[in-house]
């Protein structure tokens, strides 16, 4: 049996923070080493009209070069008043876009956020194998959140550092 430290690569997007303060931006990560990643969001309850919103990018390198919009249409969330209850992801298609607004019920609820990338899905002809989502100031009302990046399907074993080029 293979345990996750040999299998994957977990990296802190941002540590917990109020996104009411200023938002939070997420650390740039290099798929050079991987081929699959997952960003994952966990926000605790907010204000109804104060979604915590995702934006996502890619560039050429971890210092963000060329940094530009990375598309996508699929989003898994849980959300609820209790997210300990919710047990099951919802699979939420979305038009394409670099953002996903995470409203979650009525909006002040908890939720857990997740959207996923194969390296291929960024433009590697042009040169970008890095990733990263940010979340903009959601308003007045205090916002708990963290976010982390779980890098899987290494090209090499152990896997390979993803904040570093």
């Amino acid at each position: 049996m293979k345990l996750l430290a040999e299998e994957a690569q977990i990296a802190a997007g941002f540590l917990p923070v109020d996104l009411a303060t200023a938002g939070a931006s997420g650390d740039w990560i290099s798929l050079k080493n991987f081929r699959h990643i997952a960003i994952v969001l966990f926000r605790a309850a907010g204000a109804v009209g104060e979604p915590a919103v995702i934006t996502v990018q890619q560039a050429q390198d971890v210092a963000g070069t060329g940094a530009k919009a990375l598309n996508f249409t699929r989003v898994d969330t849980k959300s609820g008043a209790d997210i300990f209850a919710v047990g099951q992801f919802t699979k939420v298609t979305q038009a394409s876009a670099n953002t996903y607004s995470a409203v979650g019920g009525a909006g002040n609820t908890q939720a857990i956020v997740l959207v996923e990338f194969n390296a291929e899905d960024l433009d590697v002809e042009g040169g970008f194998d890095c990733i990263r989502a940010t979340i903009a100031d959601v308003g007045s009302t205090a916002q708990l959140a963290a976010m982390l990046y779980v890098l899987t399907q290494p090209r090499f074993t152990p896997p390979s550092s993803a904040i570093v080029d």
